[in-house]
């Protein structure tokens, strides 16, 4: 019996060293300002869902969280500074389908299932057909013809080789038939403004990030990329609708932290985030924008990422994609 008792004491003692920084860390966090990185240039949607979900948390924790964009390479450098980063909740990564096209796309400087912890899905959002206003058409139709006439002549503006207006764009191209080149820029920002600037004629993009220039006017929408018209913009027919049955694209965001992260505080972030988009403020800015609130915890998001990357690897294979 005494044997037993002392078995169990160091059971339970090597449980307490365990878990006691655990606890000590979660009910001192944060402890100083928190950093999230947005491995993208400004502008994109990356950067537009970041910087809310920043501020917002900023509110909860009683800290800064300070957005730090980390740009290049399809969103590799910013995720592998992520990755290298201490796993006490105060460094955190904003992701979105980029991640889960990266893994076929490029040998990456990290393992993308080990080395982060999920914290949570915050929203989803299709892809907008998005001209300047100078582009003689005013439909799906009419551009696809254009291009037929133009063969070779129109390009579309994209977030750097295998970003989600990339793909959005080949899949647009694949099921056209048109000859329609591809711009890459390093960010879904600057592509945004070079079609603004009307030095890029047209881009599949994030409908989060050109709605804006939609209402003001510096770009024309043509048709959106969800399964249902958006909410925002009622009178825009989907892509699947406006002359290209089938079409489909959306893009998602998601937080992550670096791998090894105190489960208490993995839970207090999502607690404090999930918070946040079930508050009205958060699903009217998301629905403004042409995005909607999306939420997975951690134990279902991680799965999610895993699937995403699987479906994503087969498009980039079967269009035989090669990152530059």
């Amino acid at each position: 019996m005494k044997y037993k008792m002392n078995t169990l004491f160091a059971i339970v003692l090597v449980c307490a060293v365990v878990l006691l920084p655990a606890i000590v860390a979660s009910q001192t966090y944060p402890a100083k300002n928190v950093r999230l990185i947005i491995p993208f240039p400004p502008g994109g949607s990356n950067d537009i869902v970041g910087r809310f979900i920043a501020t917002k948390l900023s509110e909860r924790l009683g800290k800064q969280v300070v957005a730090d964009n980390r740009g290049g390479a399809g969103g590799v450098i910013g995720t592998e500074a992520a990755a290298k980063s201490d796993p006490d909740g105060h460094t955190l990564l904003v992701i979105s389908s980029a991640y889960a096209i990266n893994t076929s796309l490029y040998k990456l400087p990290y393992d993308p299932v080990k080395a982060f912890t999920a914290i949570a899905k915050v929203g989803t959002g299709p892809n907008v057909f998005a001209v300047h206003p100078g582009v003689p058409v005013n439909s799906v139709k009419e551009f696809i013809a254009l291009a037929k006439e133009k063969p070779g002549q129109l390009n579309f503006a994209a977030a750097g080789v295998g970003s989600f207006q990339h793909l959005g764009s080949e899949l647009f191209k694949s099921m056209t038939g048109v000859d329609v080149g591809i711009v890459q820029f390093k960010g879904g920002g600057p592509a945004m403004i070079d079609v603004i600037g009307g030095h890029t004629p047209a881009a599949l993009g994030s409908l989060i990030q050109f709605m804006p220039h939609i209402k003001s006017g510096k770009v024309k929408a043509l048709g959106t990329g969800g399964a249902k018209r958006s909410v925002t913009l009622p009178d825009v027919p989907t892509i699947s609708e406006a002359g290209v049955p089938g079409y489909e694209a959306n893009n998602w965001w998601g937080i992550l932290a670096p791998a090894g992260t105190p489960r208490p505080i993995v839970d207090l972030l999502y607690k404090e985030i999930s918070a946040i988009l079930s508050s009205a403020e958060t699903q009217k800015v998301f629905g403004d924008q042409g995005a909607e609130v999306d939420k997975l915890g951690p134990a279902e998001f991680g799965p999610y990422i895993v699937a995403e990357t699987a479906k994503w690897g087969k498009v980039i294979k079967e269009a035989n994609i090669k990152a530059e």
